[in-house]
């Protein structure tokens, strides 16, 4: 706990930190929130108390940067709030760019948050943020089990155990953060009170990624993104065309993408196996018998719609894998 006699020296502390890494302003491409997480944690004296959880109201636009972060004004017990549920959820359309740069230093988004585990420095971040869009554009909520990473894919459950007391909490990465050199992750202020680092304001952590079956095997839709078929069937209706009756067989160009060709069926199924082992669904191989000879082709989809095609070529570019979108009738 922090004494009375050391929180001017901290004020000053946090003064001169925070002056420094708020020298650049932080730029973020205009779908991606600009994001925060710069300068010192929140410190201050936080013991818990049965004062009832407020959720958040949304508030529109960055967090002032001249504004101090901090934790409740009066502490809230947040022993009961539980831990996060790993289930499968699509990659989010938002926050998930890369390459992305702030402060002048650029990151790059990791393909897959399989096999991720790592040890640092942990920080936690407050009231300054609680109702403001996170980078996913979800309102961040304090006193939920969530916190910020610089480069897991969003959104990713993971495992955070402080390394000096033993505890540890099961959350969910939805934002973007922290943007401080030695800080691999930025957590709630529930989180943090779980993990025990409030108090003082940072702490000694090993992160783990949780990965359930089928987690990224889809992309969410961005906001206003209409299937393809209603944008179709608008067009036809204005030019007055019909349209043709619908098919069974999977969806047009723009939605299926093709990650390969081989005259091997071996090889195609092991470059199937690769992309599925990324929860990239639905996945297939098809053999074209118009050539001379056999020719197995690797299929991906039908896709939801153009974006989501988009996003997968994204994901599987930073693997290495060349996808490009085909008619399902070549």
């Amino acid at each position: 706990m922090v004494t009375r006699r050391l929180v001017p020296i901290l004020v000053a502390v946090a003064a001169t930190v925070g002056l420094a890494a708020c020298a650049g302003k932080a730029t973020r491409p205009s779908a991606e929130p600009a994001h925060r997480h710069v300068g010192k944690a929140p410190t201050g004296v936080h013991t818990a108390t049965t004062r009832r959880r407020q959720p958040p109201a949304l508030r529109e636009g960055p967090a002032p940067w001249e504004e101090r972060d901090r934790g409740p004004r009066e502490p809230v017990d947040t022993s009961d709030v539980p831990d996060a549920v790993p289930v499968a959820e699509p990659l989010a359309a938002y926050g998930n760019q890369s390459p992305y740069t702030v402060l002048g230093r650029t990151y790059r988004v990791l393909p897959t948050a399989k096999g991720y585990r790592e040890r640092g420095m942990a920080s936690w971040y407050g009231e300054k943020f609680h109702g403001r869009h996170t980078s996913m554009r979800e309102p961040y909520d304090m006193y939920a089990m969530t916190a910020a990473h610089k480069t897991l894919p969003l959104p990713t459950y993971a495992r955070v155990t402080n390394l000096d007391n033993g505890r540890s909490v099961v959350l969910r990465i939805n934002d973007r953060g922290p943007f401080v050199d030695g800080r691999i992750i930025d957590l709630s202020y529930a989180a943090a009170a779980r993990l025990g680092i409030l108090g003082t304001g940072t702490g000694r952590v090993e992160v783990e990624a949780i990965v359930p079956k089928g987690m990224h095997a889809t992309v969410a839709p961005r906001e206003g993104a209409r299937p393809a078929s209603v944008v179709a069937a608008e067009a036809a209706a204005t030019t007055g065309q019909t349209l043709p009756p619908r098919s069974s067989s999977p969806a047009p160009t723009a939605t299926t993408l093709q990650a390969g060709a081989f005259g091997s069926r071996e090889n195609a199924e092991r470059l199937a196996g690769e992309i599925r082992g990324q929860s990239i669904e639905p996945v297939r191989v098809e053999r074209d018998w118009r050539l001379t000879g056999s020719i197995w082709r690797v299929r991906i989809g039908p896709l939801a719609d153009t974006e989501t095609a988009a996003m997968v070529q994204r994901r599987l570019h930073a693997l290495g894998i060349q996808a490009i979108p085909v008619n399902v009738s070549e």
